[in-house]
């Protein structure tokens, strides 16, 4: 093991789980109960011969017990404590960590506490933004934007807990591809189609040429026609039919999961659904172990991927991201869109990489250059404060404007992982990962602890900032250490 894991509240969590006490616990382990005892309250790392006794002896997957969720929830803790409500609260790196160990519960609901707090100062913004406008807010007509961002916060925030990757669905989706004969295939669409035809009664149409505003895909329950968008291109088409399936086939799995996620509102369990949905629509369309191999054979190769797959660029970056199956892991990556505006529309990550909850990312990341290259795929090796090196990847893409007038939508696609795997992705060849200066990148401004970047956008929020009235540099003032 490169690092050791303190993983006391995971043992404890399976011990209690098991029903088992302390002295039943480790003598099933053949351990003393003082050392399970050392292990559970973070006196002592986990190692890797009381792993394997675990995973043997209880049949239970050992990966749960590494340090990835630790790091994330400290990045998160540290981004949280930087806002100025906690103004002269600054517990040390390894408070949080200690935190985070001894009571990750109690971690997990300051973050939530937090968020909540975050969201009602961002909706007391909006509503004095729209007092000019009170009656059209009295009969209901301005959306309350702020009231709808939580549901979607609160389900990212749980598959970034997860790793990104829901076995069940998995499982499932590679079940059905193998059972269609689907992987790899021109006419995917036209395969899904005779499936929903044949096995749910379903017809699926295309949208009349005319309609170029018609939803991507409309589902007519009284007649059981789906209907696509014509403006979807054949890797698009497929993927809505089969996320559009998942309501038929998986919809017993996926109200389990969404039940044991317990979400706070029906909002967020019904954008869970959604999201469940398309996660099974990429198992399907890219099943786990033949795309798996397929990425290994290619080096990663994004364009290979692609092209052998018929998937859109999106879809197999998406994809990389998941492949987390326990005992079949692919290199951990992260995966994330961005806006032009620098909105980040979708984020995934098996890795350590800290994405910021709040506010934008850093403009030293090469995901924001790809506006400027769309053709080219960015390769960067990049360093994180916490010392973590990852490569990076970039590449610009767009949905085409569907008539005269309409602006094209433009995005930025993002994957990378840490430079221990670099040596199985084809982009990092030609490149000395040892010599090489990394760029160095923070999670954004707010919480960057980098106190002389020269492309800081403002101040962070747990510093204090000095002006010189009688110097003028690139960033007009300087960071106090």
């Amino acid at each position: 093991m490169s690092r050791k894991v303190f993983a006391g509240h995971a043992v404890r969590h399976v011990r209690e789980r098991l029903g088992l006490t302390q002295m039943d616990f480790a003598r099933r382990l053949s351990l003393s109960p003082s050392y399970i005892n050392q292990i559970e309250s973070n006196q002592r790392p986990v190692t890797a011969a009381v792993l394997l006794a675990i995973s043997r002896v209880f049949d239970l997957d050992i990966t749960r017990f590494g340090a990835d969720d630790l790091d994330r929830v400290v990045a998160d803790l540290r981004e949280a404590l930087a806002d100025p409500v906690f103004r002269g609260i600054e517990p040390s790196l390894q408070d949080l960590k200690n935190a985070t160990t001894h009571a990750p519960a109690f971690a997990h609901a300051f973050l939530r506490l937090h968020g909540a707090l975050r969201r009602l100062e961002e909706r007391r913004a909006a509503q004095e933004d729209a007092l000019v406008s009170v009656a059209r807010e009295v009969d209901g007509a301005a959306p309350d934007e702020a009231r709808n961002l939580a549901p979607y916060e609160e389900v990212r925030d749980h598959f970034h807990y997860i790793d990104n990757y829901v076995d069940g669905l998995d499982r499932a989706g590679e079940e059905r591809n193998a059972a269609l004969d689907l992987f790899g295939r021109d006419d995917a669409v036209g395969v899904l189609a005779a499936h929903l035809r044949q096995r749910h009664d379903i017809t699926v149409e295309m949208a009349p040429a005319t309609r170029l505003d018609a939803p991507l895909l409309a589902y007519d329950r009284h007649r059981r026609v789906a209907t696509l968008a014509r403006t979807l291109d054949p890797a698009s088409r497929a993927f809505r039919l089969a996320a559009f399936l998942a309501r038929f086939e998986q919809s017993e799995l996926i109200d389990q999961h969404v039940q044991e996620a317990g979400f706070r509102s029906p909002t967020a369990r019904d954008v869970c659904r959604l999201s469940l949905q398309n996660y099974f629509a990429g198992a399907l369309l890219l099943p786990y172990r033949r795309f798996a191999r397929l990425a290994r054979e290619t080096r990663h190769d994004l364009d290979r991927l692609a092209a052998l797959t018929g998937a859109s660029l999106e879809q197999v970056c998406h994809r990389l991201s998941t492949l987390q199956r326990p005992g079949e892991k692919g290199v951990p990556f992260y995966f994330l869109k961005v806006d032009r505006a620098g909105n980040v529309i979708k984020r995934h990550s098996a890795t350590r990489f800290q994405f910021a909850r709040y506010g934008g990312a850093c403009p030293v990341w090469n995901v924001h250059e790809a506006f400027e290259q769309p053709a080219r795929t960015l390769v960067q090796l990049g360093e994180m404060p916490d010392g973590a090196r990852y490569l990076c990847l970039a590449r610009g893409t767009s949905k085409p404007a569907l008539r005269h007038g309409a602006r094209e939508r433009r995005f930025a696609l993002g994957i990378g992982c840490e430079i221990s795997h670099a040596g199985e992705l084809v982009h990092a060849d030609g490149l000395d990962l040892k010599a090489a200066a990394p760029a160095p990148l923070g999670v954004n401004c707010r919480i960057c602890p980098r106190t002389a970047c020269p492309e800081r956008a403002f101040p962070p929020l747990d510093r204090a900032i000095v002006l010189d009235p009688d110097r003028r540099d690139v960033v007009p003032f300087s960071v106090r250490e």
